[in-house]
């Protein structure tokens, strides 16, 4: 008894030290992104605001619109930088992370000058839509924009390797280079064109001193590579992103009065500084939690602690407004900005920081989600972002309203995120919490991919797609020779013919191992949830569990259920070695697992001596840190879409061809060698 509370203390304290590494990284990185980025919030805000002072409500209104521009293009950088920060931060090993970074910079250099050259060629239709007087404003704006672009991947880079007090400088060079040259342009008469000018030569200047560092540029090899399925969902993300902080700012220029635009951008002003705040949490926490391992404590750690900062920040922010809105309207925008109904516009200094509050706070919930696997909550941003589009389109009558129509679609999408959130997480089963250091399972060796398909095809070629091949293969399939190609292609083409749409949703980096189970490994082994296995559930398909189940329901079973259980039971007790490989998929060998073959067979043995299962069967587990995004061991809506297409695309395939393919091959192969 004393030793078993010697090793659980020990485990606790293990766990407690490794959450407060996690939770310190976070609290510091978010501290150091604050400050930095409430400097240049506040350069930010200073820059506007002396723009506003010094060009007046009409010409700032078309500054604040040429800028929204800006950031709406920002969804490539931004794309761009998130992209490189999770694979810098996933890859372990120097020359890995450079080769991510050198591959991004240069796709993200060829994206910025198509962009820059496509927006340069639209200039004249763009200043017309915005009611600019020049579309020499959108021709400055687009020589920035092809440095702007690949800057991005720079600031991926230092997020990645969580060089936070560098990607800070670099965002506060930004803001100094932005506000001194506007001041300085605007007082030798350049006016608006002075202002954008600065914004150009800011971009520039952030790019030519924001190498990341000497920790990527080692030698380029091959590592995790930024997969283009994580690119998109980037972009989906950003794009969202941007429409939902910036088309408001859009359509308000459009539909209303130059003056009332002008005001309504001073007020946007205050909402951008909060979601800034909000953004530089989100970026601490973002490869932090890309770089490490699923567990149940760091998970809590990775996504609370950003929350709770988040919350503080747009709660303290949108309370102060709330008390002293007219103060703060007064105070920070000058007498220029001073209107009649001056108690309008202090009120949607509230309602938009408000509803930039609950906006932050729904991007922390997805982009944790992104951080760790691919993710539908992106493409659900994107839909609100359509719904905030078209509220606006639709219910524009005054400021206020353009204000409410973002409060309440942003609040759905809160609610949205949160309840799918905690669906994932139930649906999960109150995952089982697996302590690496007390994982028992031994990886014996490992497997080259033919033996596994061997295996595979040997358990499964008693079925009744096989019937007509049975007598032909029988000799290939039960005594394999690993060493002939030609039996290999003709065991994976045999394969194919029935478990073709499994095997191709494998990561393509799957290692395959034999291992060794012990009794207690059996806890974090699962089914897959089909739908025989559903009805034994009790939204959890953990092995125990559901055997547990069946032991409970027994005289209530479907009869063909019972009679496979009975006929499977019957064969171990006959001949053991007859189906004697079960396969499981995972992460690494102390993630849960997943049967992909022989879940009868588990089931049969565990309901018969549950202690000998280790004894039962051979085990074969293909681990890979990509795992979460196969529809066979983690089921979300983006894996089920993946899946769903890749089906689609293989219907016209026709499942015999591919092994008479192989067969009249093999028949020419001598003919063509004499």
């Amino acid at each position: 008894m004393p030793r078993l509370t010697s090793i659980a203390e020990r485990v606790r304290n293990a766990i407690q030290q490794r959450s407060q590494g996690t939770q310190g990284r976070i609290v510091s990185g978010s501290l150091t992104l604050l400050i930095g980025s409430g400097l240049v919030s506040l350069l930010n805000l200073v820059y506007n605001v002396g723009v506003a002072r010094l060009l007046g409500p009409v010409a700032f209104g078309e500054t604040a619109a040429v800028y929204t521009l800006l950031m709406l293009i920002s969804c490539i950088t931004l794309s761009f930088q998130l992209v490189c920060a999770k694979f810098v931060a996933k890859n372990e090993t120097a020359g890995g992370k450079a080769a991510v970074y050198m591959g991004l910079r240069r796709r993200a250099w060829i994206f910025g000058m198509v962009i820059a050259s496509l927006l340069i060629l639209a200039s004249e239709p763009v200043a017309a839509y915005l009611n600019l007087r020049s579309p020499t404003l959108v021709i400055l704006l687009a020589i920035g924009i092809a440095f702007y672009i690949p800057l991005g991947v720079r600031r991926g880079g230092m997020q990645g390797i969580y060089a936070f007090r560098r990607l800070a400088g670099n965002f506060l060079i930004e803001g100094i280079v932005k506000l001194g040259g506007a001041f300085l342009l605007i007082h030798f008469g350049f006016g608006v064109e002075g202002a954008i000018a600065a914004v150009t030569v800011s971009e520039v200047a952030a790019y030519l001193v924001g190498h990341p560092g000497r920790e990527l540029e080692a030698p380029p090899q091959p590592g995790l590579p930024a997969s283009f399925g994580e690119g998109i969902q980037a972009i989906i993300f950003f794009v969202g992103q941007v429409v939902i902080n910036n088309v408001d700012i859009i359509l308000v220029k459009h539909f209303f009065a130059a003056e009332a635009a002008g005001l309504y951008a001073a007020a946007a002003l205050v909402g951008r500084v909060v979601y800034m705040s909000s953004w530089s949490v989100v970026s601490a926490m973002f490869p932090i939690s890309a770089g490490i391992r699923t567990g149940k404590e760091r998970d809590r750690d990775v996504l609370l602690t950003p929350l709770l900062i988040v919350i503080l920040i747009t709660g303290g922010f949108t309370l102060g407004l709330w008390l002293f809105p007219n103060l703060v309207w007064r105070a920070v925008f000058g007498a220029g900005f001073i209107h009649q109904n001056l108690s309008f516009y202090s009120s949607l200094l509230v309602l938009y920081a408000a509803a930039t509050g609950v906006y932050s706070l729904s991007v922390v919930f997805i982009t944790y989600e992104m951080s760790r696997k691919m993710a539908s909550s992106a493409w659900v941003q994107l839909g609100f972002a359509g719904v905030v589009v078209l509220g606006i389109l639709i219910f524009h009558s005054t400021l206020q309203q353009v204000v409410v129509v973002q409060l309440v679609a942003l609040g759905l999408l809160l609610l949205t995120v949160c309840l799918a959130f905690l669906r994932s997480r139930l649906s999960l089963g109150s995952e089982v919490v697996v302590v690496p250091a007390l994982a028992t399972m031994r990886k014996v060796r490992l497997l080259p991919e033919d033996e596994v398909i061997a295996e595979f095809l040997s358990n499964e070629f008693h079925h009744a797609e096989f019937d007509e091949d049975r007598v032909a293969f029988q000799h290939l399939v039960e005594h394999p020779d690993l060493s002939s190609p030609e039996e290999n292609a003709l065991r994976r083409a045999l394969l194919f013919r029935r478990r073709g749409p499994l095997w191709r949703e494998l990561p393509q980096d799957t290692q395959w191992w034999e291992t060794e189970l012990q009794p207690a490994d059996i806890e974090r082994i699962r089914f897959f949830p089909r739908a025989q296995w559903r009805k034994l559930s009790r939204g959890r398909f953990y092995v125990n569990e559901i055997v547990e189940s069946i032991r409970e329901r027994n005289g209530n079973l479907d009869e063909g259920f019972r009679r496979k259980l009975n006929a499977v039971s019957s064969e171990l007790r006959q001949d053991s070695a007859a189906f004697s490989s079960i396969l499981l998929i995972g992460e690494d060998e102390s993630s849960p697992l997943t049967i992909i073959e022989g879940n009868h067979r588990m089931a049969a043995a565990l309901l018969a001596s549950p202690g000998a299962l280790p004894d039962h069967f051979r085990v074969i587990c293909g681990f890979s840190h990509h795992m979460a995004e196969c529809c066979w061991y983690h089921t979300s809506v983006a894996n089920l879409l993946r899946y769903a297409k890749n089906k689609l695309r293989d219907l016209p395939r026709d499942r015999n061809a591919e092994v008479d393919r192989v067969l009249k091959l093999q028949t020419r192969t001598p003919a063509v060698s004499s």
